[in-house]
């Protein structure tokens, strides 16, 4: 709700993405309580310093919290803190999400690039570059991950990702994933083991936070009836 010069916001969010080391969030809050559905959303950047905001992190079964629950309580922001305009903040939410899962993906991919090459490290320290079913498998992680590139270098030519950015999420969320799965193989057999405190190696956390690639910044799931509706058509599942 609006309170003379701020808005006054007070709700709940889930797997909020590095809430813990924020200094500011995007939140998507309701400051029209009769308007119908999305049409009543605002857009407003909250400052996360303030007595009215409760970090709550996630701890993940790779022992670290990337992750956070976020509970606002009367928490305030500045009435010029709204993205777009007032209302307007269901359209400013979807094009985030469409940078998010397209084109902000380049820096992203710096990460992705890094990984690969720790894979292929062990992979020679382990000798199982030699097994030519792992060498076919690191050179193909390594072509995919230039058409991941070429694919989100081409959205840069688009003001508001749509369909395309789906498609990059679905690539590059399934490459992050088989790469993981790679990287337990290339380990070997004590991939499966934890160190004597129960610590995790760089592969191992790299497998097991994987897992979620296709679930955070909308599901596989999401990918593909907006694909199938927006792209080719289709009826809603």
């Amino acid at each position: 709700m609006r309170d003379g010069g701020e808005w006054v916001v007070t709700g709940q969010k889930v797997w909020t993405s590095l809430a813990h080391v924020a200094d500011w969030c995007f939140v998507l809050a309701r400051t029209d309580p009769e308007a119908a559905k999305h049409a009543g959303l605002s857009y407003l950047l909250v400052p996360m310093q303030q007595d009215g905001i409760e970090i709550r992190p996630i701890v993940q079964i790779t022992g670290t919290s990337e992750f956070n629950e976020v509970f606002f309580d009367g928490a305030r922001t500045s009435t010029d803190n709204v993205v777009g305009e007032v209302g307007d903040g269901w359209r400013v939410a979807m094009a985030t999400l469409g940078f998010e899962r397209g084109v902000a993906t380049l820096a992203q991919q710096i990460g992705f690039a890094r990984e690969l090459e720790h894979v292929i490290e062990v992979a020679r320290e382990r000798g199982a570059i030699d097994d030519p079913i792992v060498a076919d498998a690191l050179t193909q992680a390594w072509i995919d991950l230039k058409v991941l590139r070429f694919t989100a270098l081409r959205m840069l030519s688009s003001a508001t990702p749509g369909v395309e950015a789906s498609i990059s999420k679905l690539l590059w969320s399934r490459w992050h994933q088989r790469l993981g799965e790679l990287a337990m193989v290339v380990r070997g057999s004590d991939s499966t083991l934890a160190g004597p405190d129960g610590e995790l190696d760089e592969l191992q956390r790299l497998f097991l936070f994987t897992r979620a690639d296709t679930i955070y910044g909308g599901s596989d799931e999401i990918q593909r009836n907006i694909i199938a509706t927006r792209m080719l058509g289709l009826p809603r599942s």
